[in-house]
């Protein structure tokens, strides 16, 4: 019987070894993407906005939740966009169910009076939460073409200068731009953030959209043609991540996604664990729901070469790859004891020798999306290193909470929508203490979150007995990550 455990024991654990291998191997290829499309000049057709004959009308929408610490800041910002106002339309979708409404209303009534055709658009309900929004502004929408913009975020006055003209070319659907973050250097937790939204906005979209795989509008900071949002079945709020799904059936009806990697759009980071938490939670419940929903039309579609099909189910897998992390690390103590107790399974742990590899690769990719951004000095690498383990461990130490959205996203399990609290944070001095829209309750993950803080700390410590060090540094790193999550997640409840 102890054997038969033991064999199921390896095999999970190799498998999910492997796994983590082949989500590297496509991280890499995508980097040699990244690199080859840096070295590449591209011309594109453009529209002439110096032509009143070739300005196209643009709607820009605004979706709102309860939004108090940052609307006013969002209304402003979008006021000083730089656009004829003759072809330009701002709806405010809010879904606001408290004092914020009457702030805003007053806000944009302000904005109303210097001309701006800005509406303040109510529903009765949250029906579809924000993809329910979004498609009840595009009913009376007047514009061709259709910007989104959270409340964080904040597009410099020449943003629609820079993305519209892209629209001349017909097949182009979307274009998105990368975010920015006005708040990197606030704490670690903005830090590592940004490192791993940099790595995304650098790396993956970048190295996907140079070879024609599917890339994903991000749900802010891009634009639509509104034409491409109604031939691909419009926004539907079946899964938590309604941007995902929207592009993956656009790009399904053959069309093109544009990714500006120079335009930059700065927004707001999170800067309290518990928020992080629920945006963690929603971007990879969603990942996984879309991976239920649109896997098999995109392993099934006769448009797309193989390459993009593999890329594809990568995507739609990027955030079952904390399942696979979550069990690597339970298991290893386990195998620990495994490896110490059946000598002639010690084959086996060449398997091992996968996760190390992959770390590397990682390594290796995300220093250059990280250079990109941040400079290539001595120093720049040194703090990169820095950066890169702690990123690492704190990641682990979200395995579990992501995990669980993971498998409830894979299980079909539904969930609210849960928008990630703002603060209006703009540099290190400003706090967020007092925030009202901060969660109260102590989440009862946390308290697995202590125990596997414990738990590998005993990991650790077994290597002292077991005289075996070599998953050492994975269980330091995994200690370090779960302890950091669960403190960080007490503290703010403070």
């Amino acid at each position: 019987m102890a054997i038969t455990i033991t064999y199921i024991i390896i095999g999970i654990y190799s498998l999910a070894l492997l796994l983590i291998f082949f989500y590297s191997l496509s991280q890499l290829n995508l980097l040699l993407n990244y690199l080859s499309f840096r070295r590449s000049v591209k011309v594109a057709p453009k529209f002439n906005l110096m032509d009143p004959k070739e300005i196209p009308f643009v709607t820009i929408q605004l979706p709102i939740y309860n939004e108090e610490y940052v609307v006013e800041r969002l209304l402003e910002n979008i006021a000083k966009l730089e656009y004829p106002k003759s072809k330009l339309e701002i709806q405010v979708l809010d879904d606001s169910t408290d004092n914020s409404v009457e702030h805003t209303a007053s806000l944009i009534e302000d904005l109303q009076k210097t001309g701006l055709d800005i509406q303040h658009i109510r529903r009765e309900n949250r029906e579809g939460f924000k993809a329910g929004a979004l498609k009840e502004g595009l009913k009376i929408a007047k514009g061709e073409f259709i910007a989104i913009f959270d409340a964080d975020f904040l597009p410099a006055a020449d943003w629609l200068k820079k993305t519209v003209i892209y629209f001349k070319d017909e097949e182009i659907g979307v274009v998105q731009t990368r975010w920015g973050h006005i708040n990197r250097d606030y704490s670690t937790l903005t830090k590592i953030q940004a490192f791993a939204l940099d790595a995304h906005f650098t790396l993956e979209q970048v190295g996907r959209n140079a070879k024609g795989h599917f890339i994903n509008f991000n749900g802010t900071a891009g634009i639509w043609r509104k034409e491409c949002i109604l031939d691909a079945g419009n926004w539907e709020g079946d899964t938590l991540t309604e941007d995902l799904d929207l592009s993956y059936r656009a790009q399904l009806k053959n069309w093109k996604f544009k990714y500006l990697e120079d335009v930059e759009t700065p927004a707001e980071l999170p800067v309290v664990i518990s928020a992080a938490r629920s945006q963690q939670f929603r971007w990879n419940k969603g990942g996984a729901e879309n991976f239920r929903k649109t896997v098999w039309s995109v392993i099934t579609a006769k448009n797309i070469s193989f390459k993009t099909k593999f890329h594809g189910v990568m995507h739609l897998l990027n955030s079952s790859m904390f399942l696979c992390v979550f069990t690597v690390a339970l298991l290893s103590i386990p195998m620990l004891y495994i490896k110490n107790t059946f000598g002639h399974l010690d084959w086996v742990f060449e398997v091992t020798s996968f996760f190390i590899v992959s770390t590397i690769i990682l390594f290796v990719c995300y220093w250059f999306t990280y250079k990109s951004i941040q400079g290539s000095s001595f120093d720049s690498f040194v703090d990169y290193i820095k950066l890169f383990f702690t990123f690492f461990s704190v990641a682990l130490g979200f395995s579990l909470h992501n995990t669980v959205a993971v498998l409830e996203g894979h299980m079909g399990k539904r969930s609210e929508f849960v928008r990630t609290p703002k603060f209006n944070i703009n540099n290190i001095t400003d706090s967020w203490k007092g925030n009202k829209y901060l969660a109260k309750k102590l989440s009862p993950n946390m308290i697995l979150e202590f125990a596997l803080m414990l738990y590998f700390l005993f990991g650790m410590y077994s290597a002292i007995p077991l005289n075996d060090f070599g998953l050492f540094p994975f269980h330091f790193m995994l200690f370090l990550g779960f302890g950091f999550v669960f403190f960080k997640s007490l503290t703010a409840k403070a």
